[in-house]
This record gives C-alpha cells, structure tokens and sequence, in this order.
C-alpha cells in the first residue's frame, strides 16, 4: 500500500516500448537499409509519408525516454535494495534488460546514416579490435568488410528490428520473476500484511504518470524534436569527413567516459563493459541485514554520491578529451567501480557490527535480566 511514485517507471517502460515497436514496424516499411539511400529513406520518411515526421521523430525521441526511465528504475532498485533475496532473480534480468536496450538504442542510432552515425559505428564498433589475436578478424565479420558500408547498415537493421522482441520476451520474464515475490516498498519491510488490489488504485496511480509523460512527449515531438539529438546527424554519411567532436547520444555519455578515463585501450574496453556487469553482483556484497536506505543515513549518503558522480561522467563523456576533463574523469570512474567494491559491503559490514553492539545483552550492562529472561 506505501510504494510511492518512484515506482511507476516499470510502467513507463512498458508503454515506451509498446511506442517504439509499433512505430519501428512502420518505419521499417519504408527505410531502405543502403548506404546510398539510408538517409534519403529518412528524409523521405519525414517529407513524403503520410504522419511520417510524427512517427520517426516519436520513435527517435521515446527512445531518449526509454533510457532515461531505464536509469531512474534502476536507480529506484539500488536506493532501496530491490536486488536483495528473493529479488535476485528480478534484478538479474533487469540488468540484462538494461544492456540490451543500450546496444538496441546503439543499433537504432546508426541507421539514419548521419555524420555521428557512421562515426558512432565506426568508434564503437571499433572498440571490439582491442580484443588481443582476435580483435581485428571480428571488427571485420561485423562490418562485412574494412570499413562501416553496406553490410554493416544491412545487419545493424536486421539486428535492430529483431532484438526488441527478445526484449519483449525478457520483460515478460522480469514480470513473472516480479509476481512471485511481490514488489518491494520504501521501507524495506514486508508489505504482506498491508497489500491493496492492484486495479483500480495502482492502475489509476500509473495512469497519472503516463498521461504526465504523453503530455511532455507530445510538446517535444510538435515544438523540440531535436531536443535530444545531435545536429551533426543531419549531415550525410561522408567516410571522407570526421566531424570535430565524436560523441554517442547522451544516454550512452556515462560508457563513453569511462572507456576514454582508460589510456590502455583493452582494459578501458573492460571498464566501460564492466561498468554495467558489475550491477548484477550487488545481491553479492550488499551484507546490510536492512533493505533499503529508509533507515541508514550512511549508505542513502552514499547513493547520492553515486547518483551524483554518475552525472559527472554524464558531463565528462560530452566534452573533449583534454585536461582537466580526462583528471576528472578518471576520478568518477574510479569512484564508481569503488561504490559496487568499497562502500556498499563496507557499510552493511559496518552497519551490522553497529547492530550487534547495540542489541548485545552485554552492551547494555543489563547481563543479570538477560540471563534471567533466557532462563
């Protein structure tokens, strides 16, 4: 009955996607996936097709809101513990939900074949060269040749059109694995003895914030569509031309600054890969007896910090790599991986020795009632 509104973004979700796959069918019935025609298909797209223009720039910018509700679900998760047993399971498939997006979004961003799109790919893609005696041989199996071209835009399509439904399927898996043990509350304790029906309250609750969501998707697609996009994207593909600043859509900025803290270029490959499997070894080290940060001022400190830092590397991804951005960036790096490996079991391991003392009979100096009551 006490879960708040932090706990609407899963519904958010499910509407975001249900608007980006029926949408993306309708796209995809008139994008023609080569280099020579990708982008004019676009622009045909926005020109030509009946509503065309509502509909990519619906899709382009319901994406920008898909990753950002992903990252205030997950953010909702951490500051309550929702990862903590019975919910491993749940927060397991989240996290994959969570990198799968990112590589559809990725995907998604190189088809328009724009300046940043054939960059983006090239930079990304790249980065799997790293990879020692092997690297290169799978560069080259991805891009179908030694460069970004036909094959690449062919496959990243198929790649694209196809993985949001395995998406889908995992969102029914995450919901079975959410029904089993109901959700988690604010305060961390069990809500078995306080539940009301889902319909009409919590319908009606997530309601409110869809249509809320709706509203502000309606006025940035009529009046700002390229709020959230990079100007840069609507310059042809040119393999002649490299644009002055490379730089991925925002969601991915955070990634992006940890690969580049890096200067060894295998090893910031595993950082930034890193940084998004290492969410899913939180039901490992988070020892606190307690779920939730409701009650412990040291580790909800401790989440702000980790919010705030994962602005900073938001920041640090958009700028040049230069000093003293690369300084602070490698600070915020090293502070994220310290969150996961650091503060989070040295609270719960603080916390529960704290707990100990205080509810020890030996502590309070009362040993005689406490033997007495045992007896």
């Amino acid at each position: 009955a006490n879960i708040s509104y932090m706990w609407n973004f899963g519904s958010l979700l499910g509407v975001c996607l249900i608007i980006q796959i029926l949408t993306g069918v309708f796209l995809a019935m008139h994008y023609q996936p080569n280099v020579d025609l990708a982008f004019t298909s676009v622009e045909h797209i926005m020109r030509d097709v009946n509503s065309g223009w509502f509909l990519r720039y619906c899709h382009a910018n319901v994406a920008s809101f898909f990753l950002l509700f992903l990252y205030f679900h997950t953010a909702r998760g951490l500051y309550y513990s929702s990862y903590k047993t019975p919910r491993a399971l749940l927060w397991s498939i989240g996290v994959i939900i969570l990198i799968l997006t990112m590589a559809i979004a990725f995907l998604g961003y190189v088809l328009p074949y724009g300046q940043m799109s054939l960059w983006g790919a090239t930079v990304i893609t790249n980065l799997l060269s790293a990879i020692p005696i092997f690297g290169q041989d799978l560069v080259q199996l991805i891009w179908g040749g030694f460069s970004v071209g036909h094959a690449t835009l062919n496959r990243f399509f198929s790649l694209h059109f196809l993985l949001p439904f395995v998406l889908a399927a995992l969102v029914v898996a995450h919901l079975l694995a959410l029904h089993t043990h109901g959700s988690n509350n604010p305060n961390g304790v069990t809500g078995n003895g306080d539940r009301i029906a889902f319909h009409p309250y919590f319908v009606f609750k997530d309601l409110v914030t869809i249509f809320a969501f709706l509203l502000v998707l309606t006025i940035i697609i009529c009046w700002y569509p390229n709020l959230l996009g990079h100007s840069d994207n609507y310059i042809p593909a040119n393999p002649m031309s490299t644009p002055a600043s490379i730089v991925p859509e925002w969601y991915l900025l955070p990634f992006y600054a940890i690969l580049r803290s890096i200067p060894n270029k295998l090893l910031g490959v595993i950082a930034m890969f890193g940084s998004l499997l290492i969410l899913l070894i939180l039901p490992l080290v988070d020892f606190s007896r307690i779920r939730g940060s409701q009650f412990r001022p040291a580790m909800r400190l401790g989440h702000w910090f980790f919010f705030v830092n994962f602005l900073i590397l938001m920041w640090i991804g958009s700028q040049h790599p230069e000093s003293p951005f690369v300084e602070v960036g490698q600070v915020a790096t090293a502070f994220y991986f310290a969150y996961f490996l650091v503060i989070v079991p040295m609270t719960g391991i603080i916390e529960n020795t704290l707990l100990d003392i205080a509810t020890h009979p030996s502590a309070t100096g009362n040993t005689t009632g406490g033997t007495r009551h045992t007896e």
